[in-house]
């Protein structure tokens, strides 16, 4: 079974801290073990684990994306977007985490982040639970 998160992000490019939604819909899975896949069907949207406890992280991954993948770049496709691709890319689509116990496993300061380059939109986040 797949579970869908809906999101509508506010700006063009910011990084949204999913990891308490993710939980949330995990909570009443009747598996203690496996595998969750956290996956965005976007383009110009991607999806990383990360720093959730300092928010100057989000900024310095923001800032550094903006600056090896220009908005303004002369690039060939010609809907505007063309960073965003490139952007989301570069983060990548997915994430694979462990369900242990019932509980999702992650490091003491990491947090799931859909990172949103093409923004303000509405997004989806799917969740697949693969038992284990």
């Amino acid at each position: 079974m797949i579970k869908r998160l809906e999101l509508q992000t506010t700006a063009r490019i910011q990084l949204i801290d999913i990891t308490a939604q993710v939980k949330g819909m995990l909570r009443n899975e009747q598996m203690p073990s496996g595998i969750v896949l956290v996956y965005v069907p976007h383009t110009t949207c991607g999806i990383t684990i990360n720093e959730n406890a300092d928010p100057s992280v989000k900024e310095d991954i923001t800032t550094l994306l903006g600056k090896l993948v220009p908005a303004d770049e002369n690039y060939r496709h010609a809907e505007g977007n063309s960073d965003a691709h490139i952007k989301a890319s570069l983060l990548g689509s997915s994430v694979t985490l462990i369900l242990e116990s019932g509980s999702l496993i992650l490091g003491t300061w990491q947090g799931i982040y859909l990172a949103e380059f093409d923004g303000p939109r509405k997004r989806s986040v799917l969740i697949k639970i693969i038992p284990g």
